[in-house]
């Protein structure tokens, strides 16, 4: 090994380079062989003494005579003639090659030219013609011992390394002398022994490693170190020759004999040969790599033997970056800056992929391009274990989450992307999963399945060209971008993909889904705006929900990116891979049919909204769902379902508006209009009003749907209602709840938002989920804008739920603030309200309440019996309402406040309102020291004298007596009131005691109110005395009234005009 020493000491560093710029140029003959230069010292090198093989010269390697041919030897020129063409047989290297390369089986060459080849290639690399020469360009480097035991050619070999290694154009080596530097490594492939450097560096490490494989054969003790070359224990000097060696291979693939043997027929079956290609390009092992590859990857049969032997190169390329001159050379600043130290099994590839997708610095595109080439060379998509680094980091989730999968089948990796982010998932593997998930996802041939599956529909659709062809007009995920929009088209656009094809593509699009710099298109338009908007949004997903939150903010490209992403998202929300795992517990309960569905086409995000509040819902999905309902709002688009069956007429009817909200404003606006107009035909589809409808609903659970209400009411929710939950409508709850404390725009926009729910109370999401049951079990025909109006008729059934109730009558008092809230009090006194109240409205604001300013005007009316009868009817249900409950009276509500809680708490404060209060305040009348508080008292008497349904104590009190007494008379108009107050004053009707009680109360109260407060007019008096239940008593007054003046004036007449003549007779 002293030889090795001395020849290791001169050959690094400036001397190697001398060695590589004098072989760049033909060294002078050699005393011994007339041939120019290397080549041609090799042509003749190694010839034995005579034509027997076991000659001592032979055996030396010398020989002297220019002359001698392989082919002429006795014992080889029966195989030269059978098996070499005869336009080889002076050169006795193509003889070599000829015969070593054909055998076969059925070809085998005799034991003695057998004998004879293998002396001649082990004294081939010592012979004195090939080491002149060597002398002569490695003169300064080589010793002065002639027997270096392959120092030489180890040498010349390290040298043309170290040109491809190194980007200096000072270090040349001619194609000449290349070509035979390889040709010598090539005939030494076949044995051990014949590679002198080699042998005497790994002698030890092979008898220690490799001893049970002696008897195996050449190649695989040739092969067995290798195996063996990144155990540490392993000597330098084996390390090193056997790196070099595998370097050269990287460079000639038929330095391997194993693979060059098992591969030849596989080679010129598929024509990985060509003629024309240039020799340094052919022999590559990474285009032999490749070119057999695209035969697999194009189904076409590539025997066992050759797809092992390409097997374990592709893992030797992943686990070594040394032996890839192209990374070595663009990527040596990489690596000495954030990789140095990590150079055995995979793991500086891995750190130099980390260093790309930004999680460790910046890297030149040089070094990408770099990386993006060896991962197609190795195909580690196609099998995971040639990435040693991802199988060992990876190998438990296998052994757990993927079990079920065949080793080294390709859909492992998809196995492994399907359990990212969850609890089998390991922390190392995820990373190195993502790392080499971000060169995979920039070549779409690179995922076996997909290309498998897809390859007719890209050739078809998006013009790719063949596996191991790339164009470079062609960005990264360009093909696959072209495959995901025609995945997603309707039959009516055609030009769709195949089933298989589509489904592939669903299943990288649900995957890649979990990070954005899977997406290379998404990555490359969004570098900025990922920096400007998400720098601090690092967990998991959130990069694009960051992006979808700012969308109105990004660059155009970056906007068109996200926008058709996320559009693809609502048809498909299965995309969402990890929103779909944090919803799997709602989908199983509730939502497993539409998710079995192989097209999504919207439905299972609807599912997802209309459960998002079922008790199993939990926290996680529910703000998903909530953040891609507030994503929709941005642009109708986002909604799938809505796009699809309203797209015509939003074109026709709201074209230029794009946010989702606004297209519902407009759509819902031509619909409402169409519909009070009595249109013959709505201007919007029928299909499009079935989807809009469902818009509709689904924006009133969260103010957050709602973008003007949710900005002009920021302010108050966080003063007024700061811990109240988003979701289930709370937030609006809470803001109608103290309308009147909040600020004047949000009380405009609160008020317009109760004027439409009033007018459509299926919009009101509050009472409609409170209500649910109550509204199937009432009103289960009922019309959807009559469905409160339903619900008030049954409110007081005994099956009634309270909590249902309670909201009801929420909605009444709000009704009752203004009669724009109530549609079909609207409706009914239409000209009633216009004519009685004007002076009202024209004090009246906008969107602002009348407090029941209205409503107490018609009350008034109606004691007076001037409304319509429609409007009669509906005033006549408010005030038997109201009679029951203060609270639906706002004016006495307002004006009574301190006079109920003084005089009337204990009623006030029952659960059950029944009329106690209002009762309390008729009997505590004189008490009551507020002018309006009384006037609103009196005006409560004036309206029991007008119908004793609207006085419910003394109606309840009064119930036998009416059905024995007054069945008869209609009630309405006081006609049932006078009825019993005429049986009060008949001394023969006995009425029951309670209800005498409560009428002598009555005539009482009547009494001081007609004295507190006469009438005010003519209309007034009059309307007391028909009111009166002494109004026959009070008629007859009058009537003899009448005509006593009647009779005097006819009297006066008689004598006035008897005077009257008296004086004309004079």
């Amino acid at each position: 090994m002293a030889p090795c020493g001395r020849v290791r000491s001169r050959c690094p560093g400036p001397a190697l380079l001398l060695l590589l710029a004098l072989a760049a140029r033909p060294a002078a003959p050699s005393p011994a062989a007339g041939l120019p230069g290397a080549a041609g010292a090799l042509a003749g090198a190694g010839q034995p003494a005579g034509p027997g093989a076991a000659a001592p010269r032979s055996a030396r390697g010398g020989g002297s005579g220019s002359g001698w041919k392989l082919s002429e030897e006795a014992v080889c020129r029966e195989d030269v003639v059978r098996l070499c063409s005869k336009h080889s047989w002076a050169n006795n290297l193509a003889v070599l090659e000829c015969l070593q390369d054909v055998r076969e089986p059925d070809n085998e060459i005799s034991s003695d030219c057998n004998h004879l080849l293998w002396n001649y290639k082990l004294n081939l690399t010592t012979d004195p013609k090939f080491e002149s020469v060597a002398r002569e360009v490695c003169k300064s480097t080589i010793a002065e011992d002639a027997h270096s035991q392959g120092e030489v050619v180890a040498c010349l070999e390290k040298g043309l390394v170290k040109e491809a290694e190194e980007n200096d154009p000072r270090i040349q080596v001619s194609d000449e002398c290349k070509k035979a530097i390889l040709r010598v490594a090539e005939l030494s492939s076949d044995d051990f022994h014949l590679d002198r450097h080699l042998y005497f560096a790994c002698r030890d490490d092979r008898e220690r490693f490799c001893e049970n494989l002696t008897a195996a054969g050449p190649a695989l003790c040739h092969q067995c170190p290798e195996a063996h070359s990144t155990i540490p224990m392993c000597l330098l000097q084996c390390r090193d020759a056997l790196t070099t060696r595998q370097k050269l291979i990287a460079q000639d693939y038929k330095v391997s004999y194993s693979l060059a043997k098992s591969c030849k027929s596989d080679l010129k079956k598929y024509r990985c040969n060509v003629e024309n290609l240039p020799r340094s390009r052919e022999a590559r092992l990474s285009y032999l790599l490749m070119c057999l590859e695209s035969a697999v990857h194009r189904g076409r049969q590539v025997s066992s033997e050759c797809q092992g032997e390409m097997l374990d190169y592709r893992r030797m390329l992943m686990e070594d970056f040394s032996l890839s001159p192209e990374i070595i050379l663009s990527c040596r600043g990489e690596i000495e800056h954030h990789c140095s130290g990590l150079h055995r099994k995979g793991r500086t590839l891995h750190c130099l992929m980390k260093v790309v997708r930004g999680e460790k610095g910046n890297v030149g595109p040089n070094c990408q391009q770099a990386l993006q080439t060896l991962i197609q060379e190795t195909d580690p998509g196609a099998d995971y274990r040639i990435d040693r680094a991802l199988n060992e980091a990876c190998e438990s989730v296998i052994q757990t989450a993927c079990k079920h999968i065949r080793s080294g089948d390709p859909m492992i990796l998809s196995c492994l992307m399907e359990h990212l982010y969850t609890e089998k998932m390991v922390e190392d593997c995820e990373h190195r999963l993502l790392e080499l998930q971000y060169f995979i996802s920039r070549d779409w041939k690179l995922d076996t399945v997909l290309y498998r599956k897809c390859q007719g529909d890209a050739s078809r659709l998006c013009h790719t060209h063949g596996w191991n062809e790339t164009s470079e007009l062609m960005p990264p995920g360009a093909v696959f971008s072209c495959l995901y929009r025609h995945a997603y088209r309707t039959e009516e656009q055609g030009r769709r993909l195949s089933r298989e094809c589509r489904a592939e593509v669903q299943r990288i699009l649900h995957q890649r889904a979990m990070d954005v710099k899977l997406d290379p298109v998404l990555q490359d338009k969004c570098m900025i705006d990922l920096g400007k908007w998400c720098s601090e949004k690092t967990e998991t997903g959130q990069e694009l929900e960051c992006l979808q939150d700012h969308l109105d903010d990004l660059v155009s490209d970056c906007r068109d990116i996200v926008g058709n992403l996320t559009e693809l998202e609502s048809e498909d929300i299965q995309i969402e891979a990890l929103l779909m795992r944090a919803c799997e517990p709602i989908i199983q309960t509730f939502c497993h049919e539409v998710a079995d569905n192989q097209i999504d086409s919207g439905d299972l995000m609807e599912c997802l909204i209309q459960n998002k509040h079922q008790k199993e819902m939990n926290e996680k999905c529910a703000i998903g769902v909530t953040h891609f309902q507030l994503v929709q709002m941005k642009d109708f688009r986002f909604s799938y379902k809505f796009k699809m069956a309203c797209k015509e007429d939003v074109l026709k009817l709201c074209p230029n508006i794009k946010k989702k909200v606004d297209v519902v404003i407009c759509l819902s606006t031509t619909v409402r209009n169409d519909t009070l107009q009595d249109a013959k035909e709505h201007r919007v589809s029928l299909k499009c009003r079935k989807q809009l409808r469902v818009e509709e609903l689904e924006m009133t659970e969260d103010i957050r749907l709602e973008p003007e209400l949710y900005e002009a009411c920021k302010s108050d929710i966080k003063n007024y209602c700061q811990n109240v939950p988003y979701g289930n409508a709370q937030i609006i709850e809470c803001l109608k709840e103290i309308k009147k404390q909040l600020s004047t725009r949000c009380h405009q926009k609160v008020f317009k938002l109760q004027e439409t729910e009033m007018m459509d109370p299926e919009l009101d999401y509050t009472l409609m989920r409170v209500c649910k049951q109550m509204i199937k079990r009432f009103c289960p025909e009922a019309d959807s804008k009559n469905m409160l109006q339903c619900l008030k008729q049954n409110k007081n059934s005994e099956v009634m739920d309270p909590k249902c109730k309670q909201m009801i009558t929420k909605r009444q008092i709000t009704q009752n603030t203004d009669y724009r809230l109530n549609p079909v009090l609207r409706k009914a006194c239409k000209a009633d309200i216009p004519k009685f109240c004007q002076n009202i409205l024209n004090r009246a604001k906008d969107d602002t309440e009348l407090e029941g300013q209205v409503i107490s005007c018609l009350k008034l009316k109606y004691a007076d019996q001037r409304l319509s009868p429609d409007c009669e009817d509906q005033i006549r249900v408010i005030i038997q309402e109201s009679a029951l409950d203060y609270r639906l009276d706002p004016q006495l509500q307002m004006h009574c406040s301190d006079e109920i809680s003084s005089l009337c708490a204990e009623e006030a404060a029952a659960q059950e309102q029944t009329g106690q209060v209002e009762e309390c305040l008729k009997v505590n009348l004189l008490k009551i020291k507020t002018e309006m508080c009384k006037k609103e008292v009196l005006n409560m008497l004036k309206e029991s004298k007008a119908d004793i349904f609207v006085d419910p104590v003394l109606h309840t009190a009064c119930a036998l007596d009416i059905k024995h007494h007054c069945a008869a008379i209609p009630p309405g108009r006081g006609r049932q009131m006078s009825c019993l107050m005429e049986a009060l004053e008949d001394k023969r009707v006995r009425l029951q005691p309670e209800c005498k009680k409560r009428l002598n109360d009555r005539i009482e109260m009547w009494s001081y109110a007609a004295k507190v407060a006469p009438a005010e007019g003519f209309s007034d008096l009059a309307m007391q005395v028909m009111t009166s239940p002494s109004k026959n008593y009070i008629l007859s007054v009058i009537t003899v009234g009448i005509c006593v003046l009647f009779l005097i004036g006819l009297m006066c007449g008689r004598i006035t005009k008897r005077v009257t003549r008296e004086l004309k007779d004079r």
